[in-house]
């Protein structure tokens, strides 16, 4: 499995799941902004985002990608609509893209999804990313 890496600054919204540190962000596919893909990621050195497909077969009992795919999303907006969990207006991040699923249709506001990991730096950091990381 390939991994892509994209880097950027904006909001991020931050949440547990069954344990799981969890990010979710957007990302525009072209140069409209449209934030059309989610990227739903870990907050975890060790993880790659495998633990959310995982999560959302034996939670959410989905069987098939794009089910899972739903699943994934709906948690990580149901987290940013509640305003619950910690909600980072304009910070810098670095995702290590593991999969890319195309919906097939517009879900969440989203025509795809990408899961991985992140890494995030508060705005002028260095030292430090903000799950206290070197």
């Amino acid at each position: 499995m390939s991994l892509t890496v994209l880097t950027a600054t904006g909001r991020v919204t931050v949440f547990p799941l069954e344990g799981l540190s969890v990010a979710y962000t957007t990302h525009s596919g072209d140069a409209r902004g449209l934030g059309d893909i989610g990227l739903v990621t870990v907050v975890d050195e060790q993880g790659d985002g495998d633990e959310l497909w995982h999560l959302a077969r034996s939670l959410g009992g989905r069987l098939n990608g794009g089910d899972q795919a739903r699943w994934i999303l709906t948690q990580a907006s149901r987290a940013r609509v509640v305003m619950a969990y910690t909600d980072l207006p304009d910070i810098s991040w670095t995702a290590y893209i593991r999969r890319h699923v195309e919906l097939g249709m517009l879900f969440a506001n989203h025509e795809s999804l990408m899961t991985g990991r992140i890494t995030m730096r508060a705005a002028g950091a260095r030292a430090r990313d903000v799950n206290g990381s070197p």
